[in-house]
């Protein structure tokens, strides 16, 4: 999936898009990659002469790569964050690295749902996360 195919899917869009391509997806999984590029506007503060990605959003990644395998389902739809469970930070995140997010459907209740979540750099893990999630039409 490139990004026109994942725009046609999330509502959201650049500056604050944080998925670039899809590799594989499906009702329960979803391994996505976002490419950490050096003009991304919050390196500007975060932080001058040391650049490192906000944990925040790395989470946020995790969570719009959710949002593409659920919202494959719930077309139009808006997806929003109830609760972040159980996040962890293993590494720093800097320019040029890329991103690969795993994330899998743990529980669906309808329109509310639980994700788990993993952002890693060339095989070592930066971010785990749980995220509990309703779908608003």
């Amino acid at each position: 999936m490139d990004i026109e195919e994942i725009k046609s899917i999330l509502p959201h869009r650049e500056p604050f898009l944080f998925v670039d391509e899809v590799m594989e997806v499906s009702d329960k999984r979803i391994l996505a990659k976002k490419h950490v590029r050096a003009d991304e506007y919050y390196f500007a503060g975060h932080f001058p002469g040391e650049p490192i990605m906000p944990g925040v959003l790395i989470v946020e990644a995790i969570a719009q790569a959710g949002g593409v395998m659920l919202l494959r389902r719930y077309r139009n739809a808006i997806p929003l964050f109830m609760a972040i469970e159980r996040a962890r930070f293993r590494r720093v995140v800097k320019p040029g690295d890329t991103l690969v997010l795993e994330v899998e459907l743990l529980q669906d209740r309808g329109k509310v749902v639980r994700i788990g979540g993993t952002a890693s750099v060339d095989g070592a893990l930066a971010c785990q996360a749980t995220i509990l999630a309703g779908i608003k039409d």
